[in-house]
């Protein structure tokens, strides 16, 4: 069964397109089947697998305003491995064409349908605000997976975050939960890291992944060559860490009473 996982945080600057490439590609190495929607009209996660966002013919922003079926809109020619259902500035324009669409909060949701069962995982890159995208991708997914740098006003932005998947469980998604939390920019010599960290853990136990994102100059660096770090240098801090955050989510998948097939 699919798992379809949104990386969201209403903050930005937390990692979030970095780990959604850097997961799809490190899940794709573990032979699952993967499709990475992005779902951001700065089309970052677009540029970082590989793919000129400025030279595609059909996007995400086609598909949600029923220009183009799903599929014709999914490219393989990817750096990572994966599937992707790109996207570009084009989708700005989505939001105010979907304001007189009935039952425009499940756009995506249907699209996805469509393909899911050729999946083990569709990971979406929200936008890191609060909007008719972002709510898309909530009712979409099956689970939401938080990534956060450890300190004081991230954990304010998580209070904020949980009180929107709350309301989305209840109004729009009910099979809605978070999957995990995901420490980014980890630096253990900062006492202010460990202490949030800390917090994170005694709040929230098994939600807070065991793998943490270290701060790591190849992870920066591997956007602007349209590669992930496992592609750009595989021995790397970074791209060693999603590798193990894949082999944990696979582990946790194949715990839960949907596994995905191995």
């Amino acid at each position: 069964m699919v798992k379809i996982l949104a990386v969201t945080n209403q903050k930005g600057g937390v990692g979030k397109t970095t780990s959604c490439v850097n997961l799809a590609a490190s899940l794709a190495a573990t032979k699952r089947r993967v499709l990475m929607v992005d779902l951001d009209p700065q089309g970052n996660a677009t540029m970082g697998a590989g793919v000129d966002k400025h030279g595609l013919e059909r996007s995400v922003y086609d598909v949600l305003t029923g220009r183009v079926d799903t599929q014709e809109a999914i490219t393989s020619e990817t750096s990572g491995g994966f599937d992707l259902l790109p996207a570009n500035g084009d989708l700005t324009a989505a939001e105010v064409e979907l304001i007189p669409v009935k039952r425009k909060e499940f756009r995506l949701k249907q699209a996805l349908n469509l393909v899911q069962d050729n999946y083990d995982y569709i990971l979406i890159d929200s936008p890191p605000s609060l909007n008719m995208l972002t709510v898309n991708a909530l009712v979409a997914a099956t689970g939401v997976i938080i990534p956060m740098q450890c300190e004081y006003y991230a954990l304010e932005g998580i209070s904020a975050l949980m009180g929107t998947v709350e309301k989305i469980r209840a109004a729009l998604n009910p099979s809605l939960q978070v999957e995990g939390i995901l420490r980014t920019m980890y630096d253990p010599r900062n006492g202010l890291t460990r202490d949030v960290s800390t917090q994170l853990l005694d709040y929230f136990g098994d939600k807070v992944y065991r793998t943490v994102i270290p701060r790591n100059v190849r992870l920066a660096e591997a956007p602007s060559h349209g590669l992930p770090a496992l592609l750009y240098d595989k021995n790397s801090r970074g791209a060693v860490s999603y590798l193990a955050l894949a082999g944990e989510l696979n582990r946790r998948c194949a715990q839960s009473p949907n596994a995905l097939a191995s």
